[in-house]
């Protein structure tokens, strides 16, 4: 069966819905999955068949002029169509920053608990932080921005982009193959304490050429 992605308004979810996010068994319960209707403007769904295998809490908007997308929560089933839905979940976010900001290079950024999940940018340039690169400069700039945006930078460190107690909303996804994981991705998320509620701030660009890919139907 297909993948089937939809995108509508937050407030729009009822008590039904949010009970069957919480029943995927991902890293967020109810009372989280409630908090980010409240705080996130659009929620995507994706579904195999009647079975929901996954959502993503997103909003669009522009940060000093700048256009973002900003991925506040998403979750997805530990199954074995995961990498499917994850591509699904990210394919619709780029299809949403194509029709709002055409013609513009755009900010795309979470927060991340393991390494596995920094699979969902691949397709971004410059992701920022990346295992060898010192960032500087306007880089962490934007560290400290998407950490004032997502309500975490009372305890943000700028050089490590780890935010404490910053697990309100992640980017919830654990690969099929971790085997097959980078290594030094891997070796850059050892500063995080995912027990202590650490989330590392990761952001990359989509340029304007891009996008018209990305976000392609």
């Amino acid at each position: 069966m297909p993948l089937e992605v939809f995108t509508n308004d937050a407030v729009s979810l009822t008590d039904a819905d949010l009970d069957e996010m919480g029943s995927i068994e991902g890293a967020f319960d109810i009372g989280a999955i409630s908090k980010a209707k409240e705080d996130w403007v659009l929620v995507t769904t994706a579904r195999i068949g009647e079975k929901l295998h996954g959502y993503m809490f997103s909003t669009l908007e522009r940060i000093g002029g700048t256009p973002c997308v900003l991925i506040g929560m998403l979750s997805v089933r530990r199954h074995s169509k995961r990498d499917t839905v994850l591509r699904g979940l990210m394919h619709e976010a780029y299809h949403r920053a194509l029709m709002a900001f055409p013609d513009e290079d755009v900010v795309v950024g979470s927060r991340f608990v393991t390494a596995d999940a920094v699979e969902a940018f691949d397709k971004l340039d410059e992701v920022t932080p990346s295992p060898g690169v010192r960032a500087v400069g306007e880089e962490r700039a934007w560290g400290r921005r998407l950490a004032k945006r997502f309500g975490v930078d009372a305890k943000y460190e700028a050089q490590t982009f780890v935010a404490k107690n910053g697990q309100s909303g992640f980017l919830d996804f654990e690969s099929s193959k971790p085997d097959a994981l980078d290594a030094d991705v891997v070796e850059m998320f050892e500063s995080v304490d995912q027990a202590a509620g650490d989330a590392m701030i990761v952001y990359g660009w989509t340029m304007a050429e891009d996008l018209v890919k990305l976000g392609r139907r």
